[in-house]
This record gives structure tokens, sequence and C-alpha cells, in this order.
């Protein structure tokens, strides 16, 4: 039980930049476990969006090339929103390797024509779903 982090991709245009259903064969192109302060800036983009659901578990937000300018900037600047929450952990900065390469490969698979989207799951929901398939380029 905690905080699980994912950045996704599919090669499917979705109609929305927030609360769309993305299919089963979407792939993990990168995963976190227990960074909330990455969580709150994510929580942040989405409802910056339009995103409604309050709690942002299970429910994915797209992001664009000029999301990841924003994020990249903001890790530079150590930025990101301090965020807590049941099970979340702590973010201690010792993430932010991880988050540049996350930036990057983010950038490729764009670049590669897929979409790339962030889900994070953190509570039990009866229809949460873990998409399988890793990216690794075309």
């Amino acid at each position: 039980m905690g905080l699980d982090m994912y950045a996704m991709t599919s090669d499917e245009r979705f109609d929305r930049e927030v609360d769309f259903k993305p299919s089963q064969s979407s792939g993990e192109l990168h995963y976190w476990r227990k960074h909330p302060n990455l969580h709150g800036w994510m929580q942040q983009l989405y409802f910056e969006k339009g995103g409604e659901q309050q709690d942002f578990n299970c429910t994915p937000v797209a992001l664009n090339l000029d999301d990841l300018d924003r994020l990249e900037a903001d890790l530079k600047a150590e930025n990101l929103p301090p965020t807590s929450g049941f099970f979340f952990g702590e973010s201690d900065g010792t993430e932010s390797d991880d988050d540049f390469a996350f930036v990057a490969k983010a950038r490729e698979a764009i670049a590669d024509g897929d979409s790339v989207y962030y889900y994070a799951w953190w509570q039990a929901e009866p229809n949460a779903a873990h998409f399988g398939r890793r990216y690794s380029g075309r």
C-alpha cells in the first residue's frame, strides 16, 4: 500500500487531457514509488487542465512538451510542491536524477509519436489496472 506512480505511453490520441480511458495496450515508461512532491506537481497540472477528481487517484493526465519543459524548470529550481498523503512517504531530493531521466524519456517517446501520460494509484480502486507493456522506443 502506498503511492505508486507511473508515466505511461500510448499510440492513442486522447480526446481530452484528463480523465480519459487509456487502452490496456498502454506501456510503462517510468515508475516512481512514494515521491509525493512530484505527485503534487502532477496533481496541480491535472487541475489546471480541467481535472475534477478531488483525490487524483487512478486517473490520467496527459503530458505534452510544454508540460515537460515546465516540469524540468521546476525540478532545476527545486520547486516541486511539498505534498503529503496517507502512505505517500516523503520526497527527499534524491529523486532528482531519476526525475530528469523521466523527462528525457518522455520527450523521446513524444518525438517517436507516442502520447505520454501520468497515472498514480495510492488507494484501492475496483477497476484500477496496471498496464504491462514497457516503452522501448521505436
